[in-house]
């Protein structure tokens, strides 16, 4: 069952909340899962870079350090630093999901991370990583190597970046990483930086360009088909029961939007299943008349990014012995 987890935006009309697990007064009281994958490395002495896999259906995190938050992190992220911490100093850190509805998931295990302690005097960089290789891990990942960098001190952390955005951190006796969440059939270019315990970091690397391999969905693949609304008046208002075909792409849509009339309208996710042959959807329009407008549905990819929008559809009445479509 899907969860209606935006309002619209236009006058005049409000779309309720519907969700897997309701209260009595219909409130969405479905928590999200557990965040998963969650390490923390200690980039430098007084910070901790703490990354976990990414949930596009997620509102926050929360990052805890112990028993206390000590960061809200946007959805659309899966990595943060924790800084202002002390050198030579043993954590635990944890991460919450929370959606748009307030509904907080349980806390990950505990991840230990220590900061090594500084020296003094420490303000010479790290050089530059060398020798930067990558090649495409199927179609939605990447393997980089490099030859290690050097520091008058010691090196604690490379940070791999991809378009001027650091994407994933390892720690220093590593030279290889695994980029995942990639789209397939597409270029993208990486540098790797290393940084040392006083947070000096070094010149990037040359960068290397990895295509990742073909996959269903390239393109202009990625549009939902066969949309179709079959209107419908219940006691609580105007509804449009809308179908569609999912995009066939490599992974899961869990989140699309609809809009109306060229106008964003509202944002279904599923939760643990989300529809692969046909997705349902109950679309609330107050008490305004159905036939008419022009809805058109995109969704959002596993890379998190967007996808094409379907063809426009112009409501219009239901045909003559029309079955309503299921929904929430």
């Amino acid at each position: 069952m899907a969860r209606r987890v935006a309002r619209i935006g236009l006058a005049g009309l409000v779309v309720a909340l519907a969700a897997t697990g309701c209260s009595d007064d219909g409130r969405d009281t479905t928590p999200p899962p557990v965040p998963v994958e969650v390490s923390a490395l200690a980039s430098s002495s007084v910070s901790v870079h703490v990354m976990w896999r990414a949930d596009p259906s997620v509102a926050v995190f929360e990052v805890f350090r112990g028993d206390a938050k000590v960061l809200d992190v946007t959805g659309g992220r899966h990595m943060v630093d924790v800084s202002g911490l002390t050198p030579g100093t043993a954590y635990t850190f944890s991460v919450r999901a929370r959606d748009k509805a307030g509904n907080v998931s349980a806390a990950s295990p505990g991840v230990p991370a220590t900061t090594p302690s500084v020296v003094q005097g420490e303000r010479v960089p790290p050089t530059a990583p060398g020798n930067l290789r990558g090649q495409a891990r199927g179609k939605d990942g990447a393997t980089l190597t490099w030859a290690a960098a050097t520091d008058d001190v010691g090196v604690t952390a490379y940070d791999i970046w991809q378009a001027g955005v650091r994407v994933h951190s390892v720690a220093a006796d590593r030279t290889t990483a695994v980029v995942t969440g990639l789209r397939p059939g597409t270029e993208y270019v990486f540098t790797v930086t290393a940084r040392d315990a006083a947070d000096n970091k070094s010149p990037a690397s040359s960068p290397v360009t990895v295509v990742t391999e073909q996959g269903a969905g390239n393109g202009r693949n990625t549009a939902p088909t066969d949309l179709r609304a079959i209107p419908r008046t219940a006691v609580d208002g105007t509804y449009a029961d809308l179908t569609w075909t999912p995009p066939d792409v490599d992974g899961v849509v869990a989140s699309y939007e609809v809009y109306l009339d060229g106008r964003f309208l509202t944002t279904v996710q599923w939760g643990a299943a989300p529809p692969t042959e046909v997705a349902r959807y109950s679309l609330p329009l107050g008490d305004r008349p159905v036939v008419g407008h022009v809805l058109k549905v995109r969704g959002q990819l596993p890379d998190g990014t967007w996808g094409e929008f379907s063809a426009d559809l112009t409501v219009t009445d239901a045909p003559p012995g029309a079955a309503t479509p299921g929904g929430p």
